[in-house]
């Protein structure tokens, strides 16, 4: 064995490896999907998306970068968060909604919430040309009606027109990159971009509209950041979900803005 092929036979598929490594914009082979699984949580079919374990999705032709493995929310927590947006969501006064994913990465949880909330329509905005060629390819395998938009959130947003009795549900989460601390927790105003910058913009955008926010974050919060997040919402919650058998749990928040007071 030379030298580059032990090289690559000792790499820890970890957090860091894949999403700052070499792997970080190569599509990763289903023993890497699988080996990312093990290596960092023990087990192989941890990166289960779509309703789906590994081994079913990369039969399907669904690929994933290095990055998309590590951002993507997995099953186990899309679904959980999924019910508890479509839980608040179906106490707002409107019966309809859009959903609105600013960051689109592989769809995900988006694919989860439109599952579990009716008469609900999904939008995913995708800067990243490589992430939306794939996400794109993956929900045609799917046949799925989710409308993935190629570009910036920010900008396509103000050109989109949505009737003012549809209900605004929001899931943002952009890259946490850096943000992330382990003694202080998760800084929202690190985030890439920062989450309350864009709560700031929809806000603005969707001020005529009944809006429910659904933020992931991770079980530690920076409280400074988080205050500053609340000052925006008039009934927020945040729940955190003990599904990690590593301690490393993500959670919710969920902020009403134009109802629930």
């Amino acid at each position: 064995m030379n030298e580059h092929s032990s090289n690559r036979s000792l790499a820890i598929y970890d957090r860091e490896f894949l999403l700052h490594g070499s792997k970080r914009n190569e599509v990763l082979s289903l023993a890497e999907v699988e080996r990312y699984g093990l290596d960092s949580f023990g087990d192989a079919d941890y990166v289960s998306i779509y309703g789906m374990r590994p081994r079913e999705w990369y039969r399907r032709g669904v690929r994933l970068l290095g990055r998309t493995a590590v951002e993507c929310t997995r099953d186990a927590l899309a679904g959980r968060i999924a019910a508890d947006v479509a839980s608040m969501a179906t106490s707002m006064p409107s019966s309809r909604f859009v959903v609105i994913d600013p960051f689109a990465g592989s769809c995900n949880t988006l694919f989860w919430i439109l599952r579990h909330l009716p008469n609900s329509e999904g939008i995913a905005f995708e800067s990243d040309s490589q992430v939306f060629e794939f996400t794109h390819r993956s929900l045609a395998v799917l046949q799925h009606s989710i409308e993935l938009v190629h570009g910036d959130s920010v900008r396509l947003l103000k050109e989109r027109r949505v009737e003012e009795d549809r209900g605004i549900v929001a899931f943002v989460a952009p890259p946490w990159g850096t943000a992330l601390d382990e003694v202080t927790g998760l800084d929202l105003r690190c985030t890439t971009p920062p989450i309350i910058e864009v709560i700031e913009q929809l806000a603005c955008r969707f001020s005529n509209h009944q809006i429910l926010l659904a933020a992931q974050v991770h079980e530690k919060v920076n409280r400074t950041s988080l205050d500053q997040l609340r000052t925006w919402f008039g009934r927020t919650e945040l729940r955190i979900y003990d599904i990690d058998e590593t301690g490393r749990n993500h959670g919710l928040f969920l902020g009403t803005r134009g109802w629930g007071v």
